[in-house]
């Protein structure tokens, strides 16, 4: 028993059920009843990791531990929550302490949640993945759990107003079959990539036949779709754009410029 993981999905099952979401959830056989995996997400709004956590609660109310960038820890609120959950926060600037946390977990039979984009894709695509997934699990013998969410970045995504009223939007849920930590981390990854791209497909047809044709221009829909999200390729420049601005000050604070107030 964990009482405070328990609270926190009550509270969200509560929310979700002010809001009308629909879910329909599939692949929940492919997640182990017991023992380690790496949960790996696609990212694509804000609300996705209290999403992922779905299919392994309804396959014996198992708990993910999800990796997730250090500053939620350094909130006064978010921070004792995130820790007595027992997630992982990930200091993007030196990531070897989180890794083997995840890494440990594992070994401890535990199902760690993790985001091959390591960031939320503006396209709605499948971006290129980081290696950091399929390394887990050659390290700890777990296997990858490709688990894709199609819908919820109409909820809260980057660049778009917060929808958190009651508006009854579809949120389809699919895990892939587990795949197997056998050969490099490079093989497995193209693997991991692959599934998770089939999978987003056959989400995205799915719920078309739920929710209707999808709405030409509209935010949420990939431009692939007739939608008005940037394509894989815009969105790549507008990711490389934002880094080298966050770079650009962290250099100016660094060098104690005075075009950020003169703080360092």
């Amino acid at each position: 028993m964990e009482p405070v993981y328990d609270t926190v999905i009550g509270m969200a099952r509560t929310l979700w059920a002010a809001q009308g979401l629909k879910f329909k959830i599939s692949g929940v056989e492919n997640m182990p009843k017991t023992g380690p995996g790496v949960v790996a997400i696609n990212h694509t709004g804000y609300l996705d990791f209290t999403l992922a956590g779905i299919p392994a609660y309804l396959q014996g109310k198992r708990k993910v531990r999800f990796m997730a960038k250090k500053e939620v820890f350094d909130n006064k609120v978010g921070g004792p929550v995130m820790r007595s959950l027992k997630h992982i926060p990930v200091d993007r600037t030196d990531g070897a302490a989180s890794y083997q946390q995840a890494v440990d977990y594992l070994k401890k039979g535990e199902l760690v949640g993790v985001y091959p984009e390591a960031t939320i894709s503006r396209s709605f695509e499948i971006k290129q993945f980081k290696t950091g997934a399929a390394r887990m699990a050659l390290d700890s013998g777990a296997p990858i759990l490709p688990t894709v969410i199609w819908g919820a970045q109409r909820i809260w995504t980057k660049g778009h107003p917060k929808a958190l009223g009651r508006h009854n939007f579809p949120i389809v849920i699919g895990v892939g079959e587990p795949i197997a930590p056998d050969g490099s981390a490079e093989d497995i990854t193209a693997r991991l990539h692959d599934s998770m791209s089939t999978k987003l497909r056959e989400l995205q047809d799915q719920y078309e036949q739920i929710n209707g044709p999808y709405p030409a221009g509209a935010f949420w829909v990939p431009a692939r779709l007739g939608g008005g999200a940037p394509t894989l390729e815009e969105a790549n420049a507008l990711d490389a754009a934002d880094q080298e601005a966050r770079m650009a000050k962290r250099r100016a604070r660094e060098a104690g410029d005075p075009g950020d107030g003169g703080k360092s």
